[in-house]
């Protein structure tokens, strides 16, 4: 057998350039791993942000009482309309948008904020935004103490 034969032969079962793709698949792999984590994650802070906003919305939103009821010591409740007032110009200030609800005896105000995450590794396999939802909820308690308190 020739040598020139012999290194056509050969050919065949050379695996030259074999480990240029194992790396480009484990390459890929791992960005697509560290892309899940980074999105993942800063979704998770989102939904945290939009919980607290809703929070602090329903606070600000509690504060609103009817002072007629009030002053006359018949209940602690908001005025409704007051109350989704103060809440949503929370949100308006904290630049997120949501819904206020007040209960029907007046006494608890849940918010729900809605909002969205922009990726950053995802639009690469088409995600390019994740909705985030936050909800909060404040509910007025008159004339209770702390445990532990005098």
């Amino acid at each position: 057998m020739s040598y020139r034969h012999r290194r056509q032969n050969d050919a065949r079962w050379d695996d030259r350039g074999g480990v240029t793709v194992f790396v480009a698949v484990c390459v890929i792999a791992l960005i697509g791993i560290i892309g899940v984590a980074v999105d993942g994650g800063s979704k998770m802070r989102a939904v945290e942000r939009a919980d607290y906003i809703a929070g602090e919305a329903a606070r600000a939103g509690g504060q609103a009482i009817d002072p007629a009821e009030a002053i006359s010591g018949n209940a602690i409740v908001v005025d409704p309309q007051d109350a989704q007032a103060a809440a949503q110009a929370y949100l308006r200030s904290a630049d997120a948008t949501g819904t206020v609800g007040v209960s029907g005896d007046g006494k608890t105000l849940s918010v729900t904020v809605s909002a969205t995450y922009d990726t950053k590794f995802l639009p690469v396999v088409g995600i390019g935004s994740l909705s985030v939802a936050g909800q909060g909820r404040a509910t007025l308690l008159h004339g209770v103490t702390a445990p532990g308190g005098n």
